[in-house]
């Protein structure tokens, strides 16, 4: 059997990922408070924020502690990074409330897009991610139990520390957090632009 076309999600824990959330809790958590509205996007009752200013610290510090995880990613892609320089093109946070989700959205113009979880608890909401290929989602055979040959729809379990990335056309929701306690993530996309 050949698994051609697959689609890759990476899935890791950076290191020291407990004093990241930390700091990143705090600076979210001020933006939430200079910016109680925020934006909404494909979020419903949570709060998105505006793109993070990469200029500031805490938003330089969380992408170091990231990079060699994303350069995972990149390695197994084998893409040239000699002939493309690879950026960081937005990075936002998202605060989900209990009963707060986010429906389905693909994220353009971009190559890989990323949830990293600064706060996540059981029943908060998994990452949920569907089937690209527009042949299976209309005709799907019956199966006796899903596998990763067969399942349409596929979802992560998020926790504290735990970074996903994934081909930026690939289309994801957030289940309801149905627990008391916020899901705190930060999202942004990679994309690798030609020297």
């Amino acid at each position: 059997m050949h698994l051609f076309f697959s689609t890759p999600i990476w899935t890791s824990k950076i290191d020291n990922y407990e004093i990241v959330n930390l700091e990143m809790l705090k600076y979210i958590t001020d933006l939430q408070k200079n910016d109680p509205d925020g934006i909404v996007k494909s979020n419903f009752k949570g709060w998105h924020s505006k793109n993070f200013d990469m200029k500031n610290e805490q938003a330089k510090n969380f992408i170091e502690a990231i990079k060699n995880n994303i350069n995972i990613a990149l390695n197994d892609m084998g893409w040239d990074l000699e002939k493309q320089t690879v950026k960081i093109k937005s990075l936002w946070a998202i605060i989900n409330k209990k009963d707060a989700w986010n429906q389905k959205h693909h994220h353009s113009n971009s190559d890989l897009s990323a949830a990293y979880y600064v706060a996540a608890h059981d029943n908060c909401g998994d990452i949920v991610f569907y089937d690209p290929r527009p042949a299976p989602v209309h005709n799907h055979p019956l199966s006796k139990s899903p596998n990763n040959l067969n399942a349409t729809v596929n979802s992560i379990k998020p926790e504290p520390g735990m970074l996903v990335l994934f081909p930026s056309y690939l289309e994801h929701s957030v289940n309801p957090n149905l627990s008391d306690k916020e899901r705190i993530v930060i999202s942004f996309n990679i994309s690798l632009e030609k020297n």
